[in-house]
């Protein structure tokens, strides 16, 4: 077997140029299709991220009603037994309560309908974290207008570009704006003119925290005040002016278009509840076991008022829209791979064309059919190999570089992106089963593209061969 092996490495250099070319399309099948795919998934992963893991929670628990009437009055109590039930089940990372309401937000002539959530501001560090969220910094036309001749044209061209932009930090604003490399006078000048001063609620705060673009829309900052009007428990009328602590830039751009955060006993007050709440957002240390999740907590709560549903329920949404997306993405691929495939076909009809002769001379001479094929077989094998290694090898440095450094999306597809309800970044995804699936795909590809050279050594005609 060692002697064939040799023979087959050796017979890939005799034409180096149909070697490299049989190597090089495997290289790019599996370069595209894993740089690809780790695009798609990395996208999935931060579309989930944005809209479930840090907001609505992967898994909900509810008032049986709730799902069907998502009304202030389908409300139940968080009692310690059902915490404590919750908790109890060891794929919980954390589970907090939250009230959600809609209401009218309105300053001056100004008004919207918004998203109230009430939320126990210390477990909720766990969940959303909107203290992280809180914006910092702001360029504002008073800034603008206080930097004036501090700041070089180029510069005051960049903020003037930026007007009314948002950051949770200084760094974050220096690297966006590509400032950071200015003068320490400069930022020191830009960060202090911009700053904001938010701060997180307390559980018995009285204040609010409004997303960014909502607090934009409606003209506020920190210090103003908002009237809120609504309906509360059993139709009870709910109305109340809210001091604004603090201005949170939440990922999603949908959320960040409307919701108002306060504390779970503020918002108790304002809506009549008396402690109930709409719901307990949950999120899991293994997300890939969320339905079994669902299924324990189903069985352990045992409570026909009470109902457990997945992200996939609550968002159907999002759900048809990744499954669409991948969808199309796996048709690409597949087309991809059957272009691959036909060429490297192509190039083994090549091969069994130019070396008919030389196979004939072999037999002829006293090789048996079977060694011959085993040395075609191991030359595309060793190809195969070659090209999977490269192309695997490649899209490493390619993944890590979209993992710690998200493509951000410009122009139109970006508008698009916003457009529903979504940042405009593509991160890549970390090295999971579809990387090393590429491999095992082009592994069945080239075990196919065997049978050919394979079945014309085994029925060769030798006095034909040999005479071309």
């Amino acid at each position: 077997m060692r002697d064939l092996i040799k023979i087959a490495w050796r017979n890939l250099w005799r034409n180096k140029r149909r070697t490299f070319i049989t190597a090089a399309s495997i290289f790019f099948a599996i370069f595209f299709a894993a740089t690809m795919r780790s695009f798609q998934l990395g996208t999935y992963d931060h579309m989930i991220k944005q809209a479930i893991e840090a907001y609505s929670g992967y898994i909900q628990v509810q008032n049986a009603d709730y799902f069907d009437d998502p009304g202030i009055d389908n409300v139940f109590e968080p009692t310690p037994a059902l915490m404590d039930q919750i908790l109890a089940d060891p794929n919980v990372k954390v589970a907090v309560p939250r009230v959600e309401s809609f209401a009218l937000a309105s300053t001056g002539n100004l008004s919207k309908g918004v998203l109230i959530t009430g939320i126990s501001t210390e477990k909720e560090r766990m969940m959303s974290n909107p203290e992280q969220k809180l914006v910092r910094y702001r360029i504002t036309d008073e800034a603008i207008r206080r930097l004036g001749k501090k700041v070089s044209p180029a510069v005051m061209e960049k903020l003037k570009q930026n007007r009314s932009a948002s950051f949770t930090s200084g760094p974050d604003m220096l690297l966006e704006l590509e400032l950071n490399k200015e003068s320490k006078s400069v930022v020191k000048a830009i960060l202090q003119v911009s700053k904001m001063e938010s701060r997180y609620l307390t559980e018995k705060d009285d204040g609010v925290l409004i997303s960014d673009r909502l607090s934009k829309y409606l003209k506020v900052g920190i210090g103003d005040s908002v009237i809120l009007m609504g309906q509360g428990y059993q139709g009870v009328s709910a109305a109340d002016l809210f001091p604004v602590r603090g201005i949170v830039k939440l990922p999603a751009p949908d959320l960040d278009n409307k919701v108002i955060f306060m504390s779970i006993g503020k918002a108790s007050e304002f809506l009549s509840l008396s402690g109930q709440i709409t719901s307990i957002a949950i999120n899991l240390n293994e997300t890939d076991e969320m339905k079994e999740t669902q299924a324990g907590l189903i069985e352990r709560i045992n409570d026909d008022r009470i109902s457990v549903k997945n992200w996939e329920q609550l968002n159907p949404t999002l759900k048809q829209q990744i499954e669409s997306d991948s969808q199309s993405g796996q048709i690409f691929l597949a087309v991809l791979y059957i272009i691959i495939f036909f060429g490297i076909f192509g190039t083994v009809q090549m091969m069994i064309s130019e070396r008919t002769r030389e196979f004939g001379v072999m037999v002829a001479i006293g090789m048996k059919r079977g060694k011959l094929a085993m040395i075609v077989a191991l030359e595309m094998l060793f190809i195969g190999l070659m090209g999977t290694v490269a192309g695997l090898g490649l899209s490493v440095p390619v993944i890590l570089y979209g993992y710690y450094y998200p493509f951000k999306i410009t122009g139109d597809m970006a508008q698009m992106y916003i457009d529903y309800g979504f940042d405009p970044v593509m991160p890549m995804a970390w090295f999971k089963s579809y990387f090393f699936r590429q491999a095992a795909v082009v592994f069945v590809m080239v075990l196919i593209a065997i049978y050919q050279p394979v079945r014309s050594i085994l029925k060769l005609n030798v006095i034909k061969s040999i005479h071309g």
